[in-house]
């Protein structure tokens, strides 16, 4: 549990720092969805809103949509993951970061690390 970070119920994390989130997928969503195969994200200059479909992950498991937990523009995308998708497996908090987005909001309905810890237990 990344104690730095915002959490949807969605099990996207997202690490605000200013006006800049990095976005990703939490250790729980990675650890039910498998072995990643491929990710698909939105490009740079998209614009992504909180709680909206930004793209989809595939595992050996299933296919399952991602969610925005925060609103902006994308500024970055982690393209290693096009080659790499299993980063987002090995390190979900780290080199398996998806987008970095320009908040255009302040995040709001997001959960603490406490609540999200909450939220998973009652899921597992």
């Amino acid at each position: 549990m990344q104690k730095d970070l915002l959490y949807s119920k969605s099990h996207e994390w997202a690490r605000v720092e200013d006006e800049i989130a990095v976005v990703g997928i939490t250790d729980f969503a990675q650890e039910q969805l498998g072995d990643i195969t491929f990710v698909e994200l939105p490009a740079v200059g998209d614009t992504v809103e909180a709680g909206r479909e930004m793209g989809s992950v595939e595992s050996v498991k299933a296919a399952s949509e991602l969610y925005s937990p925060v609103s902006g523009e994308v500024i970055e995308v982690n393209e290693e993951l096009e080659n790499a998708p299993e980063k987002v497996n090995s390190d979900p908090y780290g080199e398996g970061w998806l987008i970095r987005v320009r908040l255009t909001d302040e995040p709001a309905g997001l959960l603490s690390p406490e609540e999200y810890e909450e939220l998973a237990k009652a899921e597992h």
